[in-house]
């Protein structure tokens, strides 16, 4: 724990050469108290309900909790067929990762602006349409999360329809259901020119955020115009971050999400776990302070 509050991580990288064991000791060494596992681990198409179930047996057994899945998948495309799959991709999710005794996973909207041709909303499709495709998508999550209670956090992330904390809240406001929250990440906020991250939190509350990403940010939402720096480095008010969420009660954790590219590479030489310590190290003397 960091000053009375649950970090987490979630592996990338270097780690995903490792076996899941191996990952859960080096980051309870570090000092973590949880992992937050991607698809790259526990794809529910590529791992039997066995394996899986033995991925999460042996996290609990290194002293680590699951503090979320991150399921993220394109909903916004012109390609009907695989949107389709994208949808049942996440319903499946759904219904697995809730049987296996998972509480919480990660969502987007989409389109992926990284992706080699993204669809541009305003361009290739209009917003309205945009907004069309993600509510029958929610629609179907929110009535399978609702049965299966389990919660969904979605995260607007830079180039996406949801974009931001209005965007974000639109989408959330629009289900109302206690199963339906954010991953609040201050770091694309940031880039969206919402620096106040303290009155974001404040406004969204304990029951809207079901899970919290731990990035730094400086730039703008443009492809090329912004970097996630080292935690500390950014224009995050980490004090005011800290403050307002230790006003609303939050209580579930906080994963690092360690996103500083050029410096993974040209100064830590790829090494994952070296960036998983000099991240615990910057927040532990941020929230200090």
């Amino acid at each position: 724990m960091i000053c009375g509050h649950k970090v987490g991580f979630m592996p990338s990288g270097s780690y995903e050469k490792q076996p899941i064991a191996a990952i859960c000791e080096s980051l309870k060494n570090i000092g973590y108290d949880a992992v937050e596992w991607h698809l790259g681990f526990v794809c529910p198409r590529s791992h039997t309900y066995s394996e899986l179930n033995e991925i999460f047996h042996v996290t609990e057994e290194n002293g680590l909790e699951v503090s979320e899945i991150v399921v993220q998948q394109d909903l916004i495309m012109k390609d009907v067929e695989k949107r389709k799959d994208n949808i049942e991709y996440v319903k499946e999710c759904i219904e697995v990762f809730a049987s296996l005794g998972i509480k919480t996973i990660n969502l987007f909207t989409g389109p992926i602006p990284w992706n080699r041709h993204p669809v541009i909303i305003g361009k290739d499709i209009s917003e309205g349409e945009a907004w069309e495709m993600v509510f029958d998508a929610f629609e179907q999550f929110v009535t399978l999360s609702e049965k299966n209670k389990l919660h969904l956090a979605v995260e607007n992330v830079w180039g996406m329809l949801c974009h931001d904390f209005y965007t974000a809240r639109f989408l959330i406001d629009y289900f109302n259901s206690p199963y339906l929250g954010v991953n609040y990440d201050p770091s694309h906020d940031i880039l969206a020119g919402n620096r106040d991250v303290g009155w974001i939190v404040h406004q969204w509350g304990r029951e809207r955020i079901k899970h919290i990403h731990l990035k730094d940010a400086v730039g703008t939402q443009i492809h090329g115009q912004f970097v996630f720096p080292l935690p500390g480095e950014g224009f995050v008010d980490w004090k005011s971050f800290i403050t307002a969420v230790e006003d609303i009660g939050y209580e579930g954790v906080m994963s690092v999400e360690f996103e500083s590219f050029e410096y993974l590479k040209k100064i830590l030489d790829n090494d994952m776990e070296k960036a998983a310590c000099i991240a615990y190290e910057n927040f532990s003397k941020l929230f200090a302070k």
